[in-house]
């Protein structure tokens, strides 16, 4: 039987006039000709207008054209949370380039690789990361040009560029336009993961995406009246979740923040009335447990956004009790950082602190942008029950998922296998739909057949007074195959026993989840505050080797 032909398949394509490739770019352009004069970028005594950072943004742009950068290479910045970092996030994408924010906490050896696999053609330098970025580019096997970011409110390191960020502007001319993708398929930046086993994987993101994200951070957390927003998340941690781009979609504020130590940041909500801040549970964890003259002041609300790992419904419940809004969200470097959002319902309005803890350390459902996440089986894709007890790998599909790996075609199909991308992280369902991650499959512990959720046991550590922070990873052991053992940090002045703590935690959970062994010290953390659970496994290892 012949198909009639559908009315709408001739004379209405795509043109100039109705159809222009998504850029995050293009929130920058209107965010300066909407509101010129408001305030966009605060650094110390710097305070730069929406219509001066679009200039700048700019300048940067024509200058790294008329450097010899074309479309579709790579510009790296080794940078704190500075306005030159901020600005590249337009400048660098506006010029067709590729932005390579670098993990600053990275040693020389794997610097150097990123910059030799990414290709970089330009490297910008914090005085601050001068020294390991020399000996990276000795690494590198090739030269590069270097510009300094000599940043006043930083005292130390060395200029080693040829010349420095404010000189570089210089070079370019801020009447030329930021040129936008020809296709939003268009790489926009670079991000690589942390590595800790081999050499870490370039994840490629894309203008779509960028844009999508951006957008998706402003409607999930209800951004507008001009926020004013502080960077505690690094920006070279997935773009800073795409908020540089979010921050200029609704022409806030974003307070620069170099470092993130207690002090500084309550200060800077204080005086700035920061409304809006990311980062990682040690942050929040920080500011509950601060002294109360440090918090005295802020009377404003403040919402706090938290991911990285899931946060101990106690810290959640710490701030909270200060009247300061948690926004717990899960993602990962493959997806533009938080895709999946703990939406709170009215209906939970009425509960107890404990319980509502509890709901907001799930991670929560899809964002306004991705078009699913499930749980289930990673191998026949078949949805695990949403009962709350079965385990699956969380799987997500969308627009704000990366384009795949630079260079690596295998990690890139098997992280795409059957359609979907496989996160890794193993998490139930609950009845509502929410995902609630129970471990990293590789973290997962196996105690005589059962296994054992690293997570669950730091929330029953966190719950006790006078811990600050509590990690718990495998240990082998010769009758169970693997025991927990907890990596624990006390409050100053505390004083509390192995013994005590493992009695704490055998009134709370089952025989077999109770840490074997407590070791007391500091957590070892990446720069995004994640606790790098491969040195402390490293260390239970030697544990049960010193002991026999």
């Amino acid at each position: 039987m012949p198909t009639t032909p559908s009315p709408y398949a001739s004379g209405l394509d795509r043109n100039a006039a109705n159809h222009v490739p998504l850029t995050p770019t293009s929130f920058l352009d209107r965010a300066a000709d909407v509101w010129p004069e408001r305030t966009a970028v605060v650094h110390g005594a710097v305070r730069r207008s929406w219509a001066e950072t679009a200039a700048r943004c700019r300048a940067l742009a024509s200058a790294l054209r008329r450097r010899g950068v074309a479309p579709g290479q790579t510009v790296a910045f080794l940078a704190a949370n500075t306005p030159e970092l901020f600005e590249a996030h337009f400048g660098v994408p506006g010029m067709g380039g590729v932005l390579n924010a670098i993990n600053t906490r990275l040693d020389p050896e794997a610097i150097a690789f990123i910059l030799g696999h990414g290709e970089a053609r330009i490297l910008f330098v914090d005085r601050e990361f001068s020294a390991t970025a020399r000996r990276a580019l000795a690494l590198l096997g090739r030269r590069i040009p270097v510009i300094d970011i000599d940043d006043p409110a930083f005292e130390g390191g060395e200029r080693i560029g040829e010349t420095d960020y404010e000189a570089f502007l210089a070079e370019g001319d801020a009447a030329e336009p930021l040129a936008g993708p020809s296709d939003e398929w268009d790489p926009i930046a670079l991000n690589y993961t942390s590595g800790t086993t081999g050499n870490p994987k370039g994840v490629v993101y894309h203008h779509r995406g960028a844009y999508l994200n951006a957008v998706s951070n402003a409607l999930s957390w209800e951004l507008s009246g001009a926020p004013v927003y502080l960077w505690t998340l690094p920006m070279f941690h997935c773009n800073g979740w795409c908020f540089p781009w979010t921050i200029a979609a609704v022409a806030g504020v974003a307070v620069c923040l170099r470092a993130v130590r207690v002090e500084p940041v309550l200060e800077l909500i204080r005086t700035e009335k920061v409304t809006h801040f990311c980062g990682a549970p040690i942050v929040l964890s920080l500011i509950s447990n601060a002294p109360a003259e440090l918090r005295a002041g802020i009377t404003h609300k403040v919402k706090a956004m938290v991911a990285g790992a899931a946060p101990p419904a106690a810290i959640i419940a710490g701030m909270e009790r200060m009247g300061w809004e948690v926004t717990h969200v899960y993602g990962l470097t493959e997806c533009y950082g938080p895709t999946v959002v703990n939406v709170w319902h009215h209906r939970w309005d009425g509960l107890d602190l404990t319980e509502k803890a509890a709901i907001k350390a799930r991670q929560g459902v899809r964002g306004p942008m991705l078009e699913a996440v499930m749980v289930a089986d990673p191998v026949t894709l078949e949805p695990r029950p949403k009962d709350g007890e079965t385990i699956g790998e969380i799987l997500m599909r969308g627009n704000n998922v990366s384009a795949g790996y630079l260079k690596n075609p295998t990690a890139t199909a098997e992280a795409f296998a059957g359609g979907w991308f496989h996160t890794g992280d193993l998490a139930v369902w609950h009845e509502d739909g929410y995902v609630e991650i129970k471990d990293r499959s590789k973290d997962i512990i196996i105690s005589g057949g059962e296994n054992i959720s690293s997570i669950e046991v730091e929330d029953v550590i966190y719950r006790h007074p006078d811990v600050l922070e509590a990690a718990v990873v495998a240990r082998p052991d010769e009758k169970w195959g693997e025991t927990p053992c907890a990596f624990v940090t006390l409050r100053e002045g505390a004083r509390v026993t192995e013994a005590e703590l493992i009695a704490f935690c055998r009134t709370q959970l089952a025989g077999f989840k109770i840490p074997k062994a407590v070791v007391f010290g500091p957590l070892p953390r990446t720069q995004t505050g994640k606790v790098q659970k491969f040195v402390l496994r490293a260390a239970a290892r030697d544990l049960s080797a010193e002991q026999g």
